[in-house]
């Protein structure tokens, strides 16, 4: 069945525009400023900087901030409890994305960690995505990194492989990344799942935080709290916080739905305004996949 996603890769200097504007709209939502205020903030005519945002995230400015209020998030939190209830309601297959990759994960073993990558060769590419310029990590035993960039600075990304995998073999390769960036950030249609492993070091703990951050279907949210109970450790929400703050791969394990108890949005690795964009970006795709969805035919 088809989504309605625009398969068209936006590009990065339109993805700045796009997170300056919803950072104004935030940070302004009680004055509601109208169109032709935030298209000023990023220098584009109205009407353009309409196109150009309705193409991005399917629906318009306006509308996608109702899904940047916090009792939206409250409310989506409330909804999320039950996290397997909320997949069968999304109608999507946990962990529930709008994309054809069923997620595993894979741990390294102590001794692997300890190796610091010794005999494993990493290719990497960068590419642009809705969210900006991401670096894709990949390895014969599965994909090791998913970090966002800064745009025109893939030898920072490549250093940051390498301080990770010191030992490891490491040689940019993005032929090698891009059709996995495609299935990722670029989904046409809504498709039984196909399985890509995610291959990471961690503790123990951290494992756990990032077993249970795959359960979230898309369009949920979380707290750290919750995200402690759901692993049974209810006193450990600080702890839980650290883990998913050493989340290796962005977007796939999904961080950025875990909120502060109060439904604000906490802090974000690669940065308060792609966490935002995130989490309306998903809003409004899985919101028009329902609306657009028989409920009998739902997967």
């Amino acid at each position: 069945m088809n989504a309605s996603i625009d398969p068209n890769p936006i590009r990065h200097e339109d993805y700045q525009r796009i997170a300056r504007a919803i950072s104004f709209m935030r940070q302004h939502h009680l004055q509601q400023p109208d169109l032709a205020t935030v298209a000023q903030q990023v220098h584009l005519s109205a009407s353009h900087f309409q196109r150009l945002f309705t193409q991005w995230a399917g629906i318009s400015p306006k509308r996608f901030l109702q899904y940047l209020t916090v009792e939206y998030a409250k409310q989506r939190i409330a909804q999320s409890k039950n996290l397997l209830d909320l997949s069968l309601e999304a109608g999507l297959s946990s962990p529930g994305r709008l994309h054809d990759l069923f997620i595993t994960l894979e741990a390294m073993s102590p001794g692997e960690v300890k190796a610091r990558g010794a005999g494993l060769s990493i290719h990497y590419g960068i590419h642009p995505t809705p969210f900006g310029q991401a670096l894709l990590a990949l390895t014969p035993r599965g994909l090791c990194s998913l970090q966002f960039v800064d745009a025109g600075n893939g030898q920072q990304g490549e250093q940051m492989l390498r301080s990770e995998w010191p030992q490891a073999e490491i040689s940019p390769n993005p032929e090698a990344t891009q059709t996995l960036c495609d299935q990722i950030f670029q989904p046409r249609t809504i498709s039984p799942a196909r399985s890509l492993t995610l291959l990471v070091r961690g503790t123990n703990f951290q494992i756990q935080v990032w077993r249970a951050l795959l359960q979230l279907p898309l369009g949920s949210l979380t707290t750290y709290q919750g995200l402690a109970t759901l692993i049974d450790r209810p006193t450990a929400a600080r702890a839980v916080g650290n883990a998913v703050g050493q989340n290796p791969i962005a977007y796939l394990i999904p961080c950025h739905r875990v909120l502060r108890q109060s439904a604000e949005l906490g802090g974000y690795r690669w940065g308060l305004e792609r966490k935002t964009a995130m989490l309306g970006w998903e809003a409004s795709h899985l919101a028009q996949h329902l609306k657009d969805t028989p409920e009998e035919t739902r997967i």
